[in-house]
């Protein structure tokens, strides 16, 4: 258990750092910012090397939604849920925090530019309603878990799923960026909500409600009608 919960604690460590990380310190960066492609494939390449690095040993959640979602598939232990969730959450804080030391080094960093926090309303990148980032998320994280259900059955092709998970995710991120900044992963949202304080913490409570919806109905659609296990 405890290399399950290293292997989750450094998997979202690396997901929020090199997601997060490429919003903060390169998206917009003068005259070669990588932009919004750019920060949406680094997400999906995130989750894709650390599935490979590290899947094999807690099975590479990363994101409290997704864990909620494969336990709701019969794929993982309700047992384990709970210390999930927390070294997921705490990978995602050390992230932040660690970026954050490193994005204030810069003379002009200001945390009011957002430091990749997700919102709704005024806070959204796009000033989408709260009611577009709710059906957004719900909607995307469903979606995450069949790809993640489908690419990891007995069935699918051995070895692959990490590149379908990955460009799932990167594919969610050049949806929805502009809707909410794109959580689908309610630990990604805290990370950087913590140091944001104020508005981001009033508004994480969506980026927590929608996703594990989401991902509850995703798992149920998969059992219900996509599974190929049988």
């Amino acid at each position: 258990m405890q290399k399950k919960l290293a292997a989750e604690f450094f998997g979202t460590f690396w997901l929020v750092f090199g997601g997060c990380g490429s919003a903060v310190l390169a998206a917009a960066f003068p005259q070669v910012g990588i932009g919004l492609t750019g920060v949406s494939i680094a997400f999906g390449l995130t989750v894709l090397t650390m599935a490979y690095a590290v899947g094999p040993i807690s099975g590479g959640h990363f994101n409290p939604a997704v864990s909620v979602g494969l336990a709701v598939a019969g794929r993982f232990s309700w047992g384990e849920l709970i210390p999930y969730v927390i070294a997921q959450v705490l990978g995602a804080a050390a992230a932040s925090g660690t970026l954050y030391l490193i994005a204030s080094g810069k003379a002009d960093f200001s945390l009011a530019g957002g430091f990749a926090s997700n919102g709704y309303a005024e806070h959204s990148p796009g000033k989408y309603s709260m009611n577009a980032a709710l059906i957004a998320e719900v909607v995307l994280t469903a979606f995450f878990l069949m790809i993640i259900l489908g690419a990891t059955g007995k069935k699918a092709p051995a070895g692959f799923a990490p590149i379908a998970i990955g460009l799932g995710l990167t594919l969610i991120h050049l949806i929805s960026i502009p809707v909410t900044n794109t959580s689908v992963n309610p630990a990604r949202s805290t990370g950087p909500a913590l140091f944001v304080g104020g508005w981001a913490l009033q508004q994480l409570w969506l980026f927590w409600v929608a996703p594990i919806a989401g991902a509850i109905i995703g798992a149920l659609i998969h059992n219900g009608l996509l599974s190929h296990e049988d």
